[in-house]
């Protein structure tokens, strides 16, 4: 249970590994702080969907997250089907990974988002804790599904710090990016949080007044993009963090 918590606290950027142990991050700090954390018990929704951004957007420690909301295009899948392109994608890198593991990796994934159907023990039953933000659901048939579109949980102040998250881990991004990149490229908010083209421009207009025109979006001659103004790379994780308090109401 130790190692557990240890793995999905690092996984979600809430502790790191320090020289005499593990730390609090700058994040868990804001977040989990008990005197003065902006969700000191994770009982907000703009906590869950900030660790769904975190386990979902990069694949350095949760590729299966990555994975399942990245590259699986269809619009219905099942676990099978992602288990062997997992398996597959793993043996063109050279790596050699049990089918198994991999199996128990994918349910895991899943069952995060969806409680297992007839189950009987309170585990089980009970509503998984990305379960409420409705990003994936179990048909009749047993197989998953995608909800796609607006999501009216999602603050903007978090679509907003993913924004500049993938930003920042863009190489040669500059301080213009084109909407389609927001809202379809791998590791982008429109494709982790699975919006629509309309509610990513929605989102994206909406983020002028919150970042005090530092985000700024302009559609013209129906070239659309987003634009960083007056904030240089090294100012951009200062940024996230404002936006962040404001997705918790914190000026």
């Amino acid at each position: 249970m130790v190692s557990s918590m240890r793995f999905w606290s690092t996984a979600c950027q809430v502790i790191k590994d320090d020289d005499d142990g593990y730390v609090a991050t700058d994040l868990g700090e804001c977040l989990f702080n008990a005197e003065n954390g902006l969700d000191p018990y994770c009982e907000r929704p703009a906590t869950t969907w900030l660790m769904h951004w975190i386990l979902a957007s990069t694949p350095e420690r949760t590729s299966t997250w990555y994975y399942i909301f990245n590259h699986v295009v269809q619009q219905v899948f099942d676990r099978d089907g992602v288990t062997v392109a997992l398996t597959a994608m793993a043996l063109e890198q050279g790596q050699r990974v049990s089918s198994a593991t991999l199996k128990r990796d994918v349910d895991c994934c899943l069952r995060s988002y969806v409680p297992r159907a007839g189950g009987t023990s309170p585990e089980e039953m009970s509503e998984p804790l990305l379960g409420e933000l409705g990003l994936i659901q179990q048909n009749a048939k047993g197989a998953f599904e995608f909800r796609r579109g607006a999501k009216r949980s999602l603050p903007d102040g978090i679509f907003a710090y993913a924004l500049l998250d993938y930003w920042q881990r863009l190489e040669h991004s500059g301080s213009v990016m084109a909407f389609d990149r927001v809202a379809h490229d791998y590791g982008s908010p429109g494709r982790v949080f699975k919006l629509d083209e309309n509610a990513v421009a929605d989102r994206l207009m909406a983020l002028e007044g919150l970042s005090k025109n530092q985000i700024q979006w302009t559609e013209q001659a129906g070239i659309r993009q987003v634009t960083r103004s007056g904030m240089a790379l090294k100012d951009i994780e200062k940024a996230k963090l404002n936006l962040l308090r404001a997705a918790y109401g914190k000026a």
